[in-house]
């Protein structure tokens, strides 16, 4: 296992390194530059600005030097963000999204998981019917979708919440977008528990269990519930990298402060260095995510083997 751990987080490195490599590339091959504008500046101040910023440079010049910054863990200065650095900006914007985005990953495996196998133990009835129907609505409808109908239910109709704005430590302000980004993701796992379950619950080793007299509830959570959630680990890792992709949406909706705003304008605005830290620590997050869910997935079922 710690041979495997080793390997894995040796190979995380050049697939950091080539993240990096292409987000640079493509980045500096866009048309235009961070200090383009509707007004034109002098040359003599354009080119000392590029001089200050290294911008002047060969762009292999430009990558070595970006590079040797990254792996000191210097993401480097935003070139729209005066006088702030690229770590600054995720410093402040980060918890924001860490905060939402593990509260909706939670939210979405604790409800999913339940509401799967209570519809694969109430089969063919309302109690797997209704869950199931809203699975797929949840599936169908995006977030851009779900973000505004909630704002419009719960905060303009009812007023029971407030409609955006962030205020850290307020648990009213997290409800909407953390339910937004959550009922997706609860929908896909509410359909795998459900047909993990399906198949779990009729294998011989649970029925020799109930054929012993133990009660379901012990049957569940003692025998069933690690098989039923082994495809659930398996989809941690996309899901996680679909809850930070979502949560630059669900900012725009809600107007929370969080890094997606700064990558949309760095991306708009061809801050290079923002744009590419920003994906790299994406990346980060998600590697690491992957990597914690294959360690579950074999504490979950003892006859994976890990092997490098």
């Amino acid at each position: 296992m710690l041979r495997y751990l080793a390997q894995r987080l040796l190979t995380a490195v050049p697939t950091l390194i080539i993240i990096a490599t292409l987000a640079f590339a493509l980045l500096h091959a866009t048309p235009g530059g961070p200090f383009d504008s509707a007004k034109r500046i002098p040359p003599q101040i354009e080119r000392s600005i590029e001089a200050q910023y290294h911008l002047d440079e060969p762009l292999w010049r430009q990558y070595l030097r970006y590079m040797g910054s990254l792996a000191r863990g210097d993401l480097g200065p935003s070139y729209q963000y005066r006088d702030t650095t690229v770590n600054e900006l995720i410093r402040q914007g980060f918890p924001v999204d860490a905060t939402i985005g593990t509260c909706a990953l939670l939210a979405a495996l604790l409800l999913g998981s339940l509401f799967g196998i209570v519809a694969a133990l109430r089969r063919d009835t309302t109690w797997d019917y209704v869950p199931m129907l809203f699975a797929s609505l949840g599936i169908a409808l995006p977030v851009f979708v779900v973000g505004p109908l909630l704002i419009l239910v719960f905060a303009v109709t009812l007023h029971w919440l407030p409609s955006g704005d962030w205020r850290s430590g307020s648990v009213r302000y997290l409800i909407l977008p953390v339910a937004a980004l959550a009922l997706p993701y609860m929908a896909y796992v509410a359909r795998m528990v459900r047909g993990a379950a399906l198949e779990v619950l009729t294998s011989p080793f649970i029925r020799t269990a109930r054929a012993k007299g133990l009660p379901l509830r012990t049957v569940i959570l003692r025998h069933a519930l690690r098989p039923i959630l082994t495809p659930v680990v398996s989809f941690i890792g996309p899901a996680f990298a679909g809850v930070l992709t979502g949560s630059i949406i669900i900012e725009s909706v809600f107007g929370l402060p969080g890094i997606g705003r700064y990558f949309l304008t760095g991306a708009i605005n061809r801050d290079y260095t923002l744009v590419v830290g920003i994906t790299v620590l994406y990346g980060a997050l998600i590697i690491v995510c992957n990597l914690l869910a294959d360690l579950c997935y074999a504490w979950l079922d003892p006859r994976v083997r890990l092997h490098s």
